[in-house]
């Protein structure tokens, strides 16, 4: 089930946050729930996704996105995903999540989440691509940057892991799974 009162009670906190910058890092505070437990009793990895979807909603709103997909009817989709897992959250433990935007090409917003254990260790690591969408597809973020009042800010460099990422995943058949298939 999605965390609709975190989402609410993160929203809440953000608006009353100072805005920052589009590639800024927004740094937020996090206890695991029982709910968000598996069967192991660490953070189930499906709801580490989720519970980074709340970090970037807290970052768009930050930065001001959240402003212009309300007033546009867009909405945000993540298109890619890399993830790494390396260290276990367990049960009422509090970690630090960072998000942050890293650059843009024509279609995409690439951003990378992290969440940090009070030791200072890196449990997990994430970089998106995402995408605005209205009913005709995705917005350019050229287009989403000029809503924002940004118009002709340039993208920052691409970092080359995340362009090979972007080259390595260009290489995947689409539809998956094909062959042998009458």
């Amino acid at each position: 089930m999605f965390p609709i009162f975190r989402l609410i009670k993160d929203l809440l906190k953000a608006r009353r946050m100072s805005p920052m910058g589009l590639t800024e890092t927004h740094v937020s505070s996090h206890i695991c729930w029982p709910w968000d437990l598996d069967i192991w009793m660490e953070l189930n990895n499906g709801r580490a996704m989720t519970l980074y979807d709340l970090g970037r909603t807290m970052q768009a709103q930050r930065v001001g996105l959240i402003g212009a997909l309300r007033q546009n009817r867009w909405g945000m989709t993540v298109a890619g995903t890399t993830v790494r897992f390396r260290q276990r959250i367990r049960g009422f433990e509090r970690f630090e999540m960072r998000s942050r935007a890293v650059a843009w090409d024509d279609k995409f917003i690439y951003l990378e989440q992290s969440m940090w254990k009070k030791n200072g260790t890196c449990a997990s690591h994430v970089m998106l691509r995402t995408a605005l969408t209205d009913q005709n597809g995705i917005v350019p973020p050229a287009k989403v940057l000029e809503r924002m009042g940004l118009s002709g800010t340039a993208p920052p460099a691409m970092p080359d892991w995340i362009d090979a990422w972007r080259a390595a995943d260009a290489q995947r058949p689409w539809p998956p799974m094909q062959e042998g298939l009458a």
